[in-house]
């Protein structure tokens, strides 16, 4: 990607994360980014994956998710300070969005709680395999790695799984699509949160076994917005997986 177009790009989302509470259009994106509109759309596009509209959109759900468990205003006073004039608006496509309720997700402390099912509940599929490989001498916590249908992480995985730093991971039972993997840490002392991300990863068949590695780095400011919320390590129980064990979880539907 050349560095005019994340230099334009960076200038609009810094913007955006300014002005989360505040009406933008594509117009104001655009100027900030001193391109066209048109040209603008499709540059933001390229470099983020996504759209302007919509990466917008999720910053300010993200930001809502960060509200609710780091302060006490009301959901009300979330949803007006990221931009909703409509509670029941901002609440539905939390939900919708993040998987629970924002008073749900508050009082789950930002965290799903849901047991996963088991891979058997829907059987055949594809098997998806590969490697999380580390970024540098970076401490690495506990990984969850999920496939979507979208390049925004956002509802319940289609698949998912879990492990204690980087190694191998393997998610059975994958429906034919086309799916986006995403893999992420829970940071560690202080460090930067680390993502691999991957695809878009095509299923014809059942039976097939495809190749998926991921490649762990520090979050970009260009990576889109986080808005599934993490499995809690309890419900996975990862507190008793030793460094490096594999295990492989679906989601629920």
């Amino acid at each position: 990607m050349d560095s005019v177009s994340e230099r334009a790009v960076g200038r609009a989302i810094d913007v955006m994360v300014a002005n989360l509470g505040e009406p933008l259009t594509i117009d104001d994106m655009a100027a900030s980014a001193m391109f066209s509109k048109f040209h603008f759309t499709r540059v933001f596009q390229r470099v983020t994956g996504v759209s302007p509209g919509r990466f917008l959109s999720a910053l300010r759900l993200e930001e809502a998710k960060k509200l609710l468990v780091s302060t006490p205003w009301t959901v009300a006073d979330i949803s007006h300070r990221v931009g909703y004039n409509s509670i029941g608006t901002f609440s539905s496509r939390f939900k919708s969005s993040v998987g629970v309720s924002p008073t749900e997700y508050r009082r789950l402390g930002g965290r799903d709680v849901r047991t996963p099912r088991s891979p058997y509940d829907r059987p055949g599929g594809a098997t998806i395999h590969g490697q999380v490989l580390p970024a540098g001498d970076r401490e690495i916590g506990v990984l969850f790695i999920g496939l979507f249908p979208d390049r925004i992480p956002q509802g319940r995985p289609t698949r998912c799984a879990t492990r204690r730093g980087a190694g191998r991971f393997v998610m059975e039972h994958v429906p034919a699509g086309t799916w986006h993997m995403m893999a992420h840490s829970e940071p560690v002392g202080g460090s930067p949160m680390l993502v691999g991300i991957e695809g878009p990863i095509v299923v014809h068949h059942d039976g097939d076994r495809l190749l998926a590695n991921l490649c762990l780095r520090p979050r970009s400011v260009f990576d889109p917005p986080i808005l599934t919320a993490p499995l809690n390590s309890r419900a996975l129980n990862v507190q008793h997986l030793p460094v490096n064990a594999d295990v492989a979880l679906p989601a629920a539907a």
